[in-house]
């Protein structure tokens, strides 16, 4: 079954579940795009819905905004577990603390930030919403001037989160603090089937300008990427769901990863990359990965990316950083390969857009323009 909710469901999942005639949960977004889109998908209603959910069926959502709808009606505790699991930071760190010893986190209330005293810190540290999404009220503090820098931009910027997404995708009422990861952070798409086995459908390098940077300006995937660290996550989800016990149940994860050591970042229950970023296996290598989840295909990640051995795909979230129109022809021309320029309204996702880039594996300029762009100078 598929849930869409707002703020986006992108094309390719509209144009599979008309042709496969998978089941869609009726409700006003459904019902709008469909009607809009001249869709003819298999829409149930609401009783259809929560039966199959407290069956057990596998469950695919387009956005978080329809985690509460699960929440709020589903009978089935196994999912509505998992679910408040995943998504509560605070819980899932304690909850896998025996993975990473020593490992620094602090939850403390919005109302008590002011109070933190900063010199007492292990800095560097990360500040975040406990409960988050895309990158939104994430800072890297290093010293007593970032953090009130951080806490202004909060108090500037949490009235519009909340005005983009609900309280069960954006939390305004506790942040988490806790140690800045070393290493490579990467994002996975995966599943567990219903034995609790993991599979992983997409796995992304993200790349970041500098140390202050928390953006989702630039992720990546290449054969050398999938090949050095497939069998590693696979290893470190099933050590991760020997605490949460999923089962038939997708989720999109970030993690930092330093030689042997996978640090969690967050998880994502029911959704893979966001706002369609998980359609770049789709532009990019030809294959749905919420088909292969919903369907239960098979998918030999490493086989596919061998298949493309000169290639690196990027997916590039383009964050808002002003008024005026994003001139999207004139970004697009920067770049000699691209596979799909994606446009959102930016008030409703705080993002102009997503960009899917193929480039040479050999050639980094395009990545590197792409990271660094001042995107300010394409506004009219």
């Amino acid at each position: 079954m598929v849930i869409l909710d707002e703020p986006f469901a992108s094309q390719p999942l509209f144009q599979w579940l008309q042709a496969s005639k998978h089941p869609v949960l009726s409700n006003p977004f459904a019902l709008a795009i469909a009607q809009d889109q001249g869709l003819s998908l298999n829409l149930i209603g609401e009783a259809e819905a929560v039966q199959r959910a407290d069956a057990g069926e596998r469950i695919y959502t387009c956005s978080e905004n329809a985690l509460a709808w699960l929440l709020d009606n589903s009978s089935n505790q196994g999912l509505t577990q998992a679910i408040s699991l995943f998504k509560d930071k605070g819980r899932m760190r304690e909850a896998l603390s025996p993975l990473m010893p020593g490992f620094f986190y602090q939850r403390v209330s919005r109302a008590a930030l002011a109070q933190v005293a900063v010199e007492d810190l292990p800095l560097p540290v990360v500040l975040k919403p406990n409960v988050g999404f895309c990158s939104m009220g994430v800072y890297v503090i290093q010293d007593e001037a970032a953090w009130t820098d951080a806490l202004a931009d909060i108090s500037a910027h949490e009235q519009e989160w909340q005005r983009l997404y609900p309280e069960s995708v954006i939390g305004s009422e506790e942040y988490l603090i806790e140690g800045y990861i070393q290493g490579e952070e990467y994002a996975l798409d995966a599943y567990y089937d219903e034995q609790g086995t993991p599979h992983i459908l997409n796995i992304w390098r993200h790349d970041f300008a500098g140390l202050k940077d928390t953006s989702d300006r630039l992720y990546l995937s290449s054969h050398a990427i999938v090949d050095e660290t497939h069998d590693p996550f696979i290893a470190w989800l099933d050590q991760v769901n020997r605490v949460v016990g999923a089962k038939g149940f997708c989720v999109h994860v970030e993690v930092r990863k330093e030689g042997p050591t996978i640090i969690p970042i967050e998880f994502n229950p029911l959704r893979f990359a966001g706002l369609g970023g998980t359609d770049m296996a789709y532009y990019g290598c030809g294959y749905r990965t919420y088909e292969c989840y919903l369907e239960d295909i098979p998918l030999d990640l490493q086989a596919v990316y061998k298949a493309h051995p000169t290639d690196v795909y990027s997916m590039s979230l383009l964050g808002s950083v002003g008024q005026g129109a994003f001139q999207y022809d004139r970004f697009a021309s920067l770049f000699s390969d691209v596979l799909a320029f994606i446009r959102f309204e930016a008030e409703k996702t705080g993002s102009y857009g997503f960009l899917f880039l193929r480039t040479p594996v050999d050639d980094p300029s395009e990545r590197d323009l792409v990271l660094k762009a001042d995107l300010k100078q394409y506004l009219s």
